[in-house]
């Protein structure tokens, strides 16, 4: 972070000065932060839990709860298929080289067909 000090009023070097000294007071006041570490890990293993149990992956949370990973995803999807290809459910009848797969933003074309009152069903590619 980087201030021009040059374009700052006497007022302005004050309040800054002031808020520096302050955030320089609260640094102070904190604990390094492998001895916070250190005193969480010991707490939680106290408590017979580790920190990834408690602040760490989901994964492992719902693993140690006995929930499977296949019951939380949205049916009708597959993981790793993000950008995957998939057919044309919709063409445009004065362009049949326009499609679209009926995923995202719908293309210009049928924006301004169904603005004229047009229905996306009169697009449909028969199958």
């Amino acid at each position: 972070m980087s201030i021009d000090l040059e374009g700052l009023s006497a007022k302005e070097l004050q309040a800054l000065i002031a808020k520096a000294n302050q955030r320089k007071k609260t640094l102070a006041k904190r604990k390094p932060v492998a001895a916070v570490r250190k005193k969480l890990v010991s707490l939680a293993k106290a408590e017979g839990y580790s920190v990834d149990e408690l602040f760490g992956t989901s994964r492992m949370v719902r693993e140690k709860a006995g929930v499977s990973t296949a019951a939380r995803k949205t049916p009708g999807k597959k993981s790793g298929q993000k950008g995957v290809k998939v057919e044309p459910k919709y063409r445009n009848p004065a362009n049949p080289a326009e499609t679209w797969a009926g995923r995202g933003m719908p293309p210009k074309w049928l924006s301004a067909q169904l603005a004229q009152g047009g229905k996306l069903e009169d697009f449909l590619i028969a199958r």
